[in-house]
């Protein structure tokens, strides 16, 4: 019997979506209430914001309070009227008599001031959130992770053709949060395993847009791996009559984020951008709180150890360190289920010493028969085309035994494919026929 089963189909699992974990809505700073409860120096917001102007042109005051994620009562009307006492703001026009309402644009004296600064930091947007804050929220984002149920992993994994032996080391593997590396020929759906043991998380984190270092930025927030999730009507209901929560926070699913053949050492470390004068966090920062996934590690334009020799001390430590421009060096948490997928035998990859660091490591095998033929019928419905046994039998006999060829899981889809993209050429109805089975092998495999 074969060690595992796999996966096919792309199909978005709207049932697991509902059967998520319930959680508690996860735990937020309140928005602060002085200038000191920022984290941050009067003198560095007060630049914040004259940047800002800068690029936006004249804005009213409850629109830069906004657009920088502060308070405006007791910060941004306390450092509006610093400013306008420098002469570097002032105030081009009142809508009404409330100060949010007031236009606000630099003066000759402001702009040059603004120039100067975008000299040694270019960022502009929502005012960071100190280094210490972003420690401190990360451990409180780890306690709002408490593993997943074999209900629900089953339940994120129904698609997917997947027996019982595999579903056994899975699960275990996935609650450790900590490291996991699948391995076995391409096509057999790590990938999709791994996509759906992200889905499993269904958690929510709460991540800053950005952090402040030793007066440099680093940004955080990146829509293309965080994705926001609305307030629950819990929340909104605590900002009615009380303290509203630090909008430099944001609430996002936990992370997925996927890196393959393209990853090279130096996107494991902070991007400084010589331009724009700030940084940007590496990929495995922006999945803290979620999942990491290396796919096709050791293909890489980097040599497998010197990868894994960057992983040592955040997979047994849990911590990650970072080294500024200016020398400095800083610590952040690593809490990341990494994943590493290969489809290159893991023993000719690395030393069993680093093997021994990755704690659960899981092939991902050839799908047997029965598997392959249970694929093959949940791929007909999916396509809507009427499965025939005999076709199947007809295609395992001709182009897999006796070719020696070894199945996989997602030959059915690609081929079912390929037989509905033939039959819409030449405008007939898609079925499972030994002539146009023979057609899309012939143009679906290479014989070596």
């Amino acid at each position: 019997m074969a060690e595992a089963k796999y996966t096919v189909k792309e199909l978005l699992i709207s049932e697991a979506e509902e059967m998520r974990r319930e959680q508690s809505s996860p735990y937020r700073p309140l928005a602060p209430a002085s200038i000191d409860e920022t984290g941050l120096k009067e003198s560095f917001i007060a630049e914040l914001i004259l940047k800002t102007l800068y690029t936006r042109g004249t804005m009213l005051s409850g629109e830069l309070s906004e657009v920088v994620k502060l308070p405006y009562f007791n910060i941004v009307q306390n450092v509006l009227s610093r400013l306008r006492h420098e002469e570097l703001v002032e105030v081009r026009r009142g809508i009404s008599r409330f100060e949010t309402q007031w236009e606000l644009g630099l003066t000759s004296k402001g702009i040059h001031r603004a120039r100067e600064i975008f000299e040694y930091n270019g960022y502009v947007g929502p005012a960071p959130v100190p280094l210490s804050h972003y420690v401190q929220q990360m451990q409180y984002n780890r306690t709002q992770w408490s593993g997943i149920t074999d209900s629900l992993l089953r339940q994120v994994l129904s698609d997917l053709v997947i027996n019982e032996r595999l579903l056994r080391k899975l699960g275990p593997a996935f609650n450790s949060g900590r490291s996991l590396f699948l391995y076995g020929n391409p096509g057999n759906g790590k990938t999709s395993i791994a996509e759906r043991l992200a889905r499993a998380m269904g958690g929510t984190i709460v991540i800053p847009y950005a952090i402040e270092v030793h007066g440099q930025v680093i940004r955080y927030f990146d829509p293309a791996y965080h994705e926001p999730v609305e307030l629950e009507e819990t929340d909104k209901a605590r900002r009615v009559g009380e303290q509203q929560f630090d909008q430099r926070w944001v609430v996002c699913k936990q992370p997925f984020i996927v890196v393959g053949g393209e990853l090279k050492l130096e996107h494991l470390e902070l991007h400084y951008d010589r331009s724009l004068k700030f940084y940007t966090a590496p990929v495995q920062m922006k999945a803290n709180g979620g999942a990491f996934m290396i796919d096709d590690f050791g293909r890489q334009q980097v040599p497998p150890k010197d990868l894994l020799n960057r992983w040592i001390v955040p997979l047994e430590k849990q911590v990650d360190f970072h080294t500024l421009i200016t020398g400095e060096q800083i610590c952040v948490p690593f809490y990341v289920l990494i994943i590493f997928s290969t489809n290159l035998n893991p023993k000719e990859l690395v030393e069993e010493a680093f093997l021994r660091r990755i704690r659960y490591k899981i092939e991902v095998s050839d799908p047997t028969q029965e598997e392959f033929v249970e694929i093959f019928k949940r791929v007909c419905v999916a396509v809507g085309v009427e499965y025939d046994q005999t076709i199947v039998d007809y295609l395992l006999e001709k182009h897999y035994r006796q070719v020696g060829r070894g199945l996989r899981a997602v030959h059915p889809r690609d081929l079912m494919l390929q037989l509905i993209d033939y039959c819409n050429y030449m405008g007939i109805q898609p079925k499972l026929t030994k002539e146009l089975i023979d057609i899309v092998c012939e143009t679906y495999f290479v014989e070596l």
